[in-house]
């Protein structure tokens, strides 16, 4: 489908962003039951509890704006996915967790590339509302990154690594 205008561009982006985070969501929902590390399921089980919360308010930009979200095609993630359950089915040490933590982070962070380009659509095309909802799933996307980070860097080694 051609996309024609800033309005069309900002509803596109808009679907892509709830069609990943669905799959995000179904993912994180697989590694969640794929994990033995508690603190890593922990983190998991809340993000899916955020992940309902943003697709509400990504549902609630599309309402603001009388539009209902496209279908996409896009096989980024779908790509993703299927390429870490053939690493991780690979991977036979206990640095499974590791790998399973640094892959979320990638993927996260994919996320907040997107958030950042669709915030500056939304306020390109006039929707400053928008913005402000699209602001607060940023936010949430960010505290993950952060979490992720503190899983993935031992408590025991943040002092030494900063002075190193």
């Amino acid at each position: 489908m051609p996309i024609d205008n800033p309005r069309e561009l900002f509803i596109f982006l808009l679907s892509d962003v709830r069609h990943s985070t669905e799959l995000i969501k179904d993912f994180f929902r697989e590694v969640s039951q794929l994990t033995r590390d508690p603190t890593v399921k922990e983190a998991l089980e809340a993000r899916l509890f955020v992940a309902d919360k943003i697709i509400a308010t990504l549902d609630k930009c599309f309402d603001l704006i009388g539009e209902a979200p496209m279908k996409i095609s896009g096989r980024l993630y779908d790509v993703f996915i299927e390429e870490f359950r053939k690493e991780f089915a690979e991977i036979q040490t206990p640095a499974k967790r590791l790998f399973l933590l640094t892959k979320i982070n990638l993927l996260s962070q994919l996320q907040v590339g997107e958030y950042v380009g669709l915030i500056a659509a939304a306020d390109f095309t006039h929707h400053l509302g928008i913005s402000v909802l699209l602001e607060s799933c940023l936010a949430d996307k960010l505290a993950f990154v952060e979490r992720t980070k503190r899983l993935i860097l031992p408590q025991q080694f943040r002092g030494t690594v900063a002075t190193a």
